[in-house]
């Protein structure tokens, strides 16, 4: 029986740049596409966005930030007009500041 040990029996040939470079390269697989909302998508989000400023419900935002796409539930503060940045509170009390542009889906929260 071969019993093969994997990257275990290549790591000893390997520079330690090429060992990151192949790190980079698997982490760089994990990364996500930003993707272009249409009009109708974004005139739904807002008209969620209002309802929720406006009674005061608990929002998820997904948003864009570092190749990957994070989520925040919260309720929203104020949204900034000249910034483009939304202000959020989420539930353990930290703000978060979401740039406009980076939203990707706005959802009531359920409780």
């Amino acid at each position: 029986m071969i019993r093969d040990r994997g990257r275990i029996k290549w790591t000893s040939m390997m520079l330690p740049e090429h060992v990151k470079m192949l790190r980079d390269w698997v982490k760089e697989d994990s990364y996500e596409q930003k993707k272009e909302l249409d009009e109708q998508q974004l005139e739904m989000m807002n008209e969620t966005l209002m309802e929720a400023m406006e009674f005061n419900q608990a929002v998820a935002i997904t948003y864009y930030r570092g190749r990957n796409y994070e989520r925040c539930t919260g309720n929203v503060h104020y949204w900034d007009e000249l910034a483009h940045k939304l202000h959020m509170i989420d539930s353990s009390g930290n703000a978060h500041l979401i740039p406009i542009n980076t939203i990707a889906d706005i959802r009531l929260a359920e409780k």
